[in-house]
């Protein structure tokens, strides 16, 4: 089983950029494929980005052109790089783990999730 750990979150300025982190450990092979999604308070969860084994990656209509994924295979991390806030991304993001998923941004598909990390865009 593999444990994931998200942070980075916190407030910004309309405007601003956020990196957020996803620390893999335990059984890391579970976290072949990765993924992020977010959350806001009475909305369906949303998939954002995800990265496969091979290194794609894919991207939700909202992520495309703001957002990257990326990850560091050494020492088992996700990223998300967040540029040009919004008050619309204010969510809790979480990362998301499998050793292997069709899709990417289907969240039905991952079976390991971390707590998430709320972030709050708001001047």
């Amino acid at each position: 089983q593999v444990q994931l750990a998200e942070s980075g979150g916190g407030s910004v300025q309309p405007g601003g950029s956020v990196r957020l982190s996803c620390k893999a450990s335990g059984n890391t092979y579970s976290a072949n494929c990765m993924a992020w999604f977010r959350q806001a308070p009475g909305k369906e969860r949303e998939g954002i980005a995800a990265i496969s084994a091979d290194g794609r990656t894919s991207y939700g209509d909202s992520a495309k052109g703001r957002f990257t994924i990326s990850q560091d295979n050494a020492n088992n991390t996700l990223y998300l790089q967040m540029d040009s806030l919004q008050p619309e991304d204010t969510a809790m993001y979480y990362c998301a783990s499998d050793i292997w998923v069709a899709g990417g941004l289907d969240a039905s598909e991952y079976m390991y999730w971390g707590q998430g990390t709320q972030v709050t865009v708001s001047s």
